[in-house]
């Protein structure tokens, strides 16, 4: 056989490639689920919540939730650090529908809340309470969204919140 004799030859059905141009773009949904049970509609609205769903688990993995590693040593403890994760989710993503409208992302508020501030006041007869000063107008924004309002006086009390980044120095204290 000859070099000459080999010969490769592409036709392009046209005719074809316009048909299925016209469906680039889109996608199909199959399912087992009977029509009577869910319609096109249906079957579609729960595969674009699979999207949701999807994000969920990855926000829960990020550094804003830290999910992952769980380094817990008991099946109760992982069932707990799981639950606190989780419902850290659903306030995210409340506080995310929330804000949309503001067009602020939920880092973006909390950085804006963490302007907030408390004045200590220190009653002559004995005790104390934080007072918390009108927040500014963005800060005010974001409360109006969730329907919250900020309570004007706090009591103060002397717990001392400790968060995970400052463990690994504390339990080194705890251990020498």
């Amino acid at each position: 056989m000859k070099d000459s004799d080999r010969v490769l030859t592409l036709y392009t059905d046209e005719e074809r490639l316009e048909e299925q141009s016209r469906l680039d773009g889109c996608y199909v949904l199959k399912t087992d689920v009977p029509q009577a049970v869910a319609d096109t509609t249906l079957v579609h609205q729960r595969y674009k919540d699979l999207a949701e769903v999807e994000q969920a688990f990855r926000t829960s993995k990020t550094v804003h939730l830290e999910m992952r590693p769980v380094f817990v040593r008991n099946e109760a403890n992982t069932r707990g650090h799981v639950f606190v994760v989780m419902l850290a989710y659903l306030i995210r993503r409340a506080l995310s529908r929330a804000w949309a409208a503001l067009d602020t992302t939920v880092e973006e508020g909390l950085d804006q809340l963490k302007t907030l501030c408390s004045i200590e006041v220190k009653f002559p007869e004995g005790g104390a309470c934080l007072q918390i000063p009108e927040p500014r107008d963005d800060s005010l924004a974001l409360f109006n969204a969730l329907d919250l309002h900020p309570p004007e006086f706090l009591p103060q009390s002397p717990a001392r919140v400790v968060t995970h980044k400052k463990l690994n120095a504390q339990r080194k204290l705890v251990s020498a």
